[in-house]
């Protein structure tokens, strides 16, 4: 079961990121997202999470994957990948200061170059995310905290 969520909001060529001040990702930019509560659908909580995060309230997001982790050769939970995008006439000016880390707008280009070891580790998905088509699922696979391998595997359609 995947417990958390993890959205990523473009706007034109740049998404907003968040630089997380504790947690597994602390001083790394990754998307903004969290634990989906008790009673909540993916959706319910990754719109939650976004607002709590950003205090931007998003009308809709498209579910675009999820994340599955393995550690020491155990499943570990996962994640579900959103995306939202936001027009251009929007304002968000950043950089911000939250509860969570700093807010700030960073290119596609800065976030997808793979020498760019600022980041969570999202290079394997954030292309799909951002510009892909359909969904896709990945098995990232640890030994302790160091990324060891990752498997993209056949997406679950969503149900009707």
């Amino acid at each position: 079961m995947y417990n958390y969520t993890i959205c990523f909001i473009k706007q034109g060529n740049h998404v907003l990121m968040l630089n997380r001040e504790k947690g597994a990702w602390m001083g790394r930019w990754n998307g903004v997202g969290g634990k989906i509560e008790e009673g909540e659908t993916r959706e319910q909580g990754v719109l939650r999470e976004v607002k709590e995060e950003t205090d931007l309230d998003l009308s809709a997001v498209i579910h675009k994957g999820d994340i599955e982790w393995v550690v020491d050769g155990k499943a570990y939970g996962g994640m579900h990948l959103f995306v939202a995008d936001i027009p251009e006439q929007v304002s968000y000016p950043t950089p911000v200061k939250k509860e969570e880390g700093i807010l700030d707008w960073k290119t596609c280009e800065w976030l997808l170059d793979e020498e760019n070891m600022g980041v969570a580790d999202i290079h394997d998905f954030l292309p799909q995310v951002l510009d892909g088509e359909g969904k896709k699922s990945f098995v990232y696979y640890y030994e302790g905290s160091t990324l060891v391998k990752v498997e993209e595997k056949q997406a679950v359609p969503d149900p009707v």
